[in-house]
């Protein structure tokens, strides 16, 4: 017997960046579906509207058929456990990341004790490569082509444009 495994993606992504690009083509080599997963992020105040940062999404694994972009808010769980996600992905970039992220994976066993978390790395050129940073030195006037796609570059040198400060 078959069965299709759906893997669930979420995040922020404000913005999506090559390395978050980089963590879901891998998870593609591992699930049928994934899910990039594009949190509301009521607890944080984004640079991107929430249908910026799906747009962004969606143009970014427009590639990639097995994938596709949907918006959540409240608890991840009631997202995945919806979706019949049966793993989450997250990415691991430093040492720094893993202490937060063992302790929401931990979390996430107890509410969801059928539904595996699943650390991938990005490569090693995204390894240091955030959201938070791309925001901050994009809007400063550094370059960030190298870490995002050029469609993401151009929606963050419109912000800067409009005098949108980090």
């Amino acid at each position: 017997m078959s069965r299709s495994v759906t893997a669930i993606y979420p995040g922020t992504f404000d913005p999506i960046t090559l390395g978050h690009e980089d963590i879901v083509r891998r998870a593609v080599q591992l699930f049928d579906n994934v899910i990039i997963a594009v949190a509301t992020a009521y607890h944080k105040k984004t640079l991107f509207t929430l249908d910026e940062r799906m747009a962004m999404a969606r143009a970014s694994v427009q590639d990639l058929p097995q994938v596709s972009v949907e918006p959540f808010t409240g608890l991840v769980r009631d997202f995945v456990v919806a979706r019949g996600g049966k793993a989450m992905v997250r990415g691991l970039r430093a040492v720094t990341d893993f202490d937060y992220e063992f302790q929401l994976a931990g979390m996430n066993r107890s509410l969801m004790p059928d539904v595996e978390t699943v650390f991938l790395t990005p490569s090693s050129e995204f390894q240091f490569v955030s959201s938070t940073l791309v925001r901050e030195i994009g809007l400063l006037g550094g370059e960030v082509e190298k870490f995002v796609s050029p469609h993401v570059h151009a929606r963050l040198m419109e912000k800067k444009q409009a005098g949108t400060k980090p």
